[in-house]
């Protein structure tokens, strides 16, 4: 049988695919084994903005060098790359066996993980509805599926016993999971059943909360659960009017505002994520400046920009003017180090306290973990200094002992 190995590209949503597909392999008997080792190499794509495709085409063109080296017999492209551009890739890249587009969401139970023992990612839904003016993921993804909820609490139970500590869900938007099934939108109640039918679960994350669909239910239960982190991952995308109507965001400035002094006043210690966009065609240095002010203003403890990204398919795409590279360069700069400030400010908080801190692995003379207030791979690190060992995919009591820009540093309490 032959030894297969994956490199998955792009989002946490990516990798739930190629666990998904390698658990399939594996229950047909292949081996599965690190890239280097492989005789088959499948490589799972991103295909979101332009920066994503070329990380892709990198990567296919590497993986066709080691073939002609004989290191590999053969080569699978999964995912977003090849659903959206496969008549194009064919001819191109004949060294490849085989395109393949998305997979099925209604998957059975996955029993190959490739994130670390102590957390997982819980896809459950796929696609997208809010057709962004800029976004592509309808057209990559299809229409908005939600998985039953029969299947999602299975599946949580499942990482339950094998004594997972934090499940990150995550679909294009949770918000409105449940809504293509129920004809009603059933995250809340998705969210009470799996705390009810799991007790090894300490850190459920909710990624992906579209602004306009976030009931005051869901927040109730995110302020009254102590096992559902504090933290809500926002994509905002900007804060001015004409803006936000270009890109078809289905919100308003007044309505974003509103929404994060609401967030804020129920649940105090908690921490908001958002993304933005720079750089978005005909965007003025006036519209640019205002969302600058916003960010200033608003304090967002976590925060990520994006350089426009204009995506052939999109309506976006037709705007004039486009914006310049070196223009959304500047203002991408401008905001990451308007954040750079902020962020210091809001670790500077932690000083002294004691924050319970999922320890994830030791590295050199200490130890790495996270804080509710940090998703895996995309936000801040806590440094643990300890002369004892500590067990790592636990959580421990540390006491915040110094604080960097982004990062905290502290010991075992």
């Amino acid at each position: 049988m032959q030894k297969i190995g994956i490199l998955s590209l792009g989002c946490p949503r990516n990798l739930v695919d190629s666990e998904i597909i390698l658990s399939r392999l594996r229950r047909k008997g292949y081996s599965i084994v690190d890239l280097a080792d492989a005789d088959v190499a499948i490589l799972n794509t991103c295909a979101f903005i332009e920066e994503a495709k070329k990380e892709s085409i990198e990567a296919i063109l590497d993986l066709i060098d080691l073939k002609k080296e004989g290191r590999l017999k053969k080569i699978v492209i999964y995912g977003c790359l090849p659903q959206r551009y496969k008549e194009k890739l064919l001819p191109q890249l004949k060294e490849v066996d085989a395109f393949v587009g998305r997979i099925s969401l209604n998957h059975t139970q996955k029993t190959y993980a490739l994130t670390p023992k102590h957390y997982a990612y819980l896809k459950i839904c796929e696609g997208c509805i809010n057709n962004c003016s800029y976004c592509v993921i309808p057209k990559i993804k299809g229409k908005f599926t939600s998985r039953s909820l029969d299947s999602v609490i299975e599946e949580a139970r499942a990482l339950d016993k094998k004594g997972i500590k934090e499940v990150n869900i995550i679909g294009q938007d949770i918000t409105l999971y449940g809504k293509d099934i129920y004809q009603t939108t059933k995250l809340t109640e998705l969210l009470k059943n799996i705390l009810r039918q799991t007790k090894n679960i300490d850190w459920v994350r909710l990624l992906y909360l579209y602004p306009s669909h976030l009931s005051d239910d869901l927040l109730d239960l995110i302020k009254n659960e102590a096992r559902i982190c504090k933290y809500i991952d926002l994509p905002i995308q900007h804060i001015n009017n004409r803006i936000l109507r270009l890109m078809n965001r289905d919100t308003t400035a007044t309505q974003i505002l509103k929404l994060i002094e609401k967030i804020r006043k129920n649940i105090p210690r908690l921490a908001i994520r958002t993304s933005l966009i720079v750089g978005f065609p005909t965007e003025t240095e006036r519209e640019f400046k205002e969302l600058l002010k916003f960010v200033a203003d608003t304090q967002f403890e976590r925060l990520g920009v994006f350089m426009y990204s204009r995506e052939e398919g999109t309506p976006a795409f037709r705007l004039k003017p486009q914006i310049p590279k070196n223009i959304k360069q500047e203002r991408f700069n401008a905001i990451m180090s308007r954040q750079q400030e902020i962020a210091s400010k809001v670790n500077a908080k932690f000083l002294g306290q004691t924050l319970d801190v999922l320890i994830e692995e030791k590295e050199g003379g200490h130890y790495l973990g996270r804080s509710q207030f940090d998703a895996p791979e995309v936000d801040g690190l806590v440094f643990v200094k300890s002369l004892a060992p500590v067990a790592t995919g636990q959580i421990r009591k540390i006491k915040i002992t110094d604080t960097l820009e982004y990062d905290l540093v502290g010991e075992p309490v």
